[in-house]
């Protein structure tokens, strides 16, 4: 059974910091494009950011450009979103998501809450 576990998440200051992970088990990641999603109270979810299966390839939202990076480890069948200088508005839950394109594949870990106050 395919399972995506998300942590890292959790209370932070305005301008502080924040590493999630998102484990794999009964799955390899290293042929899946991964995403890590986000939502926020009352709204919908939203693409955050985006890595190519080998990691060359990252795209991001405006929001976080220059604030938050993906990266991933395929020997550890591990992706993760750093997250800087954090916002009040970046307050919400973070999901991460593998999928293959074409396929129908797409599986999503549980979330985790990331709380952004003072």
């Amino acid at each position: 059974q395919v399972q995506l576990v998300e942590s890292g998440g959790g209370l932070v200051q305005p301008g502080g910091s924040l590493r999630l992970s998102c484990a794999a088990s009964g799955t390899i990641l290293s042929n899946k494009i991964m995403r890590w999603y986000r939502q926020g109270p009352g709204k919908k979810r939203d693409l955050v950011a985006i890595i190519s299966s080998d990691g060359d390839i990252t795209n991001y939202v405006d929001s976080v450009k220059g604030r938050f990076t993906i990266s991933r480890d395929n020997a550890k069948d591990t992706v993760y979103l750093q997250m800087n200088s954090l916002k009040p508005e970046d307050t919400a839950v973070y999901y991460c998501n593998a999928y293959v394109p074409y396929t129908g594949y797409n599986a999503w870990g549980q979330g985790t809450q990331v709380t952004v106050s003072s």
